[in-house]
């Protein structure tokens, strides 16, 4: 039952068209390679073209204002992150713990956490317990260190209305003192993880990219705001950071990944990344964990014995916007007896 991967040197990895600003590649070069110029090879033609470093710093002052706290010329000149040595990584590491303490005073635990062989992991919805409470919402926002002035959100719940799945009909910010309303259900949507993602394929620096288990995940010192994924993505799982992320100090999760829940500068994008820095340490997502209902299930589906191959085995499962071809990792289903399991599902797939 393995979902299809996107492998990484395929013809097709690129757009292809020129018109996402790729630059028209459809080979599947190497980073280093490619004849697109990226932020990294600018500054590099830059150095040699002014000079030396010296007279590149002074060059570089718009980019701080840009990027705000945190900005050093190591971290715009890095390699790649699949390019990067171990000892590229650690001093990667080591400058990313130097920013946070200087920031918050608080030394980090950071690591770079790789996927783990033969694990791929799928996310199960289950809309009969839903009951809207937002409390995954909130545990996502404090486990993965999102702003909280202004507060960015990965996980969206809308309140749809019974006898429909169709969620131009939902209400995406909805206010009532008491949840569940018996007239709707809540339906949370949040990055779904794409095996074929449409983010990757119109990312011109590679920022973005599928790991062996399935999650995307993004570089954010690779990342150049040009926000193509956010336009490609059909769930609204991307976001961008407008200001400089604001998070009280008491509130930072010193448990950090370099491809997670780091503090993200402005001018970048971030999404969910099923907790990556927990999932692949054998611990479950944070909306997981708060939802008081166990309506969300997630696991391995490579694991014949895990509790979401049984749910795709045994449920009849849907996918939002199945004719889109994403084919995501993140499934709904309803109770047996649930009478919306009888209404017409748009684009439901099993």
């Amino acid at each position: 039952m393995r979902l299809p991967l996107i492998d990484e040197h395929r013809s097709d990895a690129g757009c292809g068209s020129g018109g996402c600003g790729c630059a028209g590649t459809s080979g599947a070069q190497p980073v280093a390679s490619r004849p697109g110029m990226t932020r990294r090879s600018f500054l590099r033609t830059t150095a040699g073209a002014t000079g030396g470093l010296a007279a590149l710093a002074a060059s570089l002052s718009p980019l701080r204002e840009l990027t705000g706290d945190g900005f050093s010329m190591q971290q715009f000149l890095q390699k790649h992150y699949k390019e990067m040595t171990e000892s590229d990584m650690n001093k990667a590491l080591d400058r990313i713990r130097a920013q946070v303490e200087q920031r918050y005073e608080l030394r980090p635990e950071i690591r770079d956490i790789k996927p783990l062989d033969g694990v791929e992991f799928v996310y199960a919805l289950n809309l009969s317990r839903c009951i809207g409470c937002r409390k995954c919402v909130h545990a996502c926002v404090a486990e993965n260190n999102q702003s909280r002035d202004p507060e960015m959100q990965y996980i969206r719940v809308i309140e749809m209305p019974r006898g429909t799945t169709d969620i131009e009909q939902g209400d995406h910010h909805y206010d009532r003192p008491t949840v569940p309303d018996e007239s709707h259900y809540y339906m949370p949507v949040q990055c779904h993880q794409c095996a074929n993602p449409p983010c990757v394929k119109v990312c011109p620096v590679e920022a973005t990219w599928q790991e062996a288990d399935g999650i995307v995940v993004v570089d954010y010192d690779w990342c150049i705001g040009c926000r193509y994924c956010e336009a490609a993505c059909p769930y609204w799982a991307r976001r961008f950071n407008f200001t400089t992320p604001s998070i009280p100090r008491d509130k930072l999760n010193l448990n950090m990944s370099y491809l997670s829940n780091r503090p993200r500068p402005k001018g970048v994008m971030e999404k969910c990344h099923f907790c990556l820095h927990r999932t692949r340490q054998g611990r479950m997502p944070a909306c997981l964990e708060v939802c008081p209902t166990g309506s969300r299930k997630f696991g391995n589906v490579l694991d014949p014995d895990s509790e979401v191959r049984e749910v795709l085995r045994t449920k009849r499962v849907f996918v939002l916007k199945e004719d889109v071809g994403t084919l995501p990792r993140f499934f709904y289903y309803f109770d047996e007896r649930d009478p919306l399991r009888n209404i017409s599902v748009e684009g439901a797939g099993s």
